[in-house]
């Protein structure tokens, strides 16, 4: 499994602190006193949240460099494994899948989502995105997120709906489900790329982001049904700080 291979602090950071893979999320939320501007004060561990100057997300809009990247996507069909995390649904995946960027291989570990989206364009935000969560052997982090737009109902998402519980739990195997991960892309795979962090606490930094500048559909059913088991879960655009943003030519 790709868990064995992450790098001992690298993986025990991210299960114990970060909200991409933890069952931890009392300590903060999305709003009132521990919501998004607030959650650099609710621990020492979470201080880059209100100190970093590499905080995702951000406003796509602020690209400053335009530039095909080279970026290629070998996911595969697998098991399908749900879980609520609180704040977030997650499907996990087996090992086999990955993407490379620039020439790296990063390995995909899981999917979640978040409503709205987390990246505006222009100030606008997709009603739901998800965020392909994966890292190289040495534990780098490299994330592609979609966004979703009300149209068609996807039957991937389908899929994790139907197996997502209402409540926090566990990750559970679905007896006799696969997941084709490429049902959750678009056919255009162009990205926005800039160098980012977790968008939930620690807000860990140097995260490789690639934002999909096409987004897919999800049924406004579909939709819905996100937005009752997650609630608001996008933390507000972040400041660029004259970091370099690759938009799609």
């Amino acid at each position: 499994m790709i868990y064995r291979r992450l790098s001992g602090s690298i993986l025990g950071a991210l299960l114990i602190s970060s909200p991409v893979f933890a069952e931890h999320h009392k300590s903060y939320g999305y709003e009132g006193e521990h919501g998004p501007e607030k959650w650099g004060q609710l621990a020492d561990k979470y201080a880059l949240c209100e100190k970093g100057d590499m905080q995702s997300p951000i406003d796509l809009a602020g690209a400053n460099a335009k530039g095909k990247v080279a970026l290629s996507v070998n996911y595969q069909n697998g098991p399908l494994t749900v879980s609520n995390k609180g704040l977030t649904i997650q499907a996990d995946f087996a090992a086999g899948s990955s993407m490379t960027s620039g020439g790296t291989q990063f390995n995909l570990i899981q999917i979640h989502f978040h409503t709205p989206s987390e990246h505006a364009i222009s100030g606008k935000r997709y009603p739901l995105t998800g965020h392909f969560v994966h890292a190289t052997e040495g534990g780098k982090l490299g994330v592609l997120g979609v966004m979703f737009e009300e149209g068609a109902a996807n039957a991937e998402l389908a899929k994790i709906l139907a197996a997502a519980p209402n409540k926090k739990s566990k990750p559970m195997a679905v007896a006799g489900q696969m997941i084709d991960p490429n049902g959750l892309l678009p056919a255009d795979r162009a990205v926005y790329r800039y160098m980012g962090s977790l968008t939930t606490p620690p807000c860990s930094e140097g995260v490789n982001w690639h934002v999909l500048k096409d987004p897919i559909t999800a049924s406004a059913e579909q939709i819905a049904a996100f937005e009752k088991l997650m609630g608001d879960s996008a933390r507000p655009v972040r400041a660029l700080n004259n970091r370099l943003v690759v938009a799609p030519e």
